[in-house]
């Protein structure tokens, strides 16, 4: 594992928890506005673990 797919990860684990958390807080206030940020927020969490995956494949291939 690359130190910059490890960094994706951990990036992308943190934006999905503040997401998910963002996302109740808004339900429980009735804010739309906050669930979407938090929907926003944990979409870009996914996006980085996938590129952090995708980087450790890479690697691997290249390797190969």
């Amino acid at each position: 594992m690359t130190m910059g797919s490890a960094m994706d990860k951990g990036k992308g684990h943190a934006n999905e928890a503040m997401g998910h958390a963002k996302q109740a807080a808004g339900k429980m206030a009735g804010s739309k506005k906050l669930e979407a940020e938090g929907k926003a927020q944990e979409m870009k969490g996914e996006a980085q673990k996938a590129m952090g995956k995708a980087k450790d494949t890479a690697k691997k291939a290249a390797h190969h």
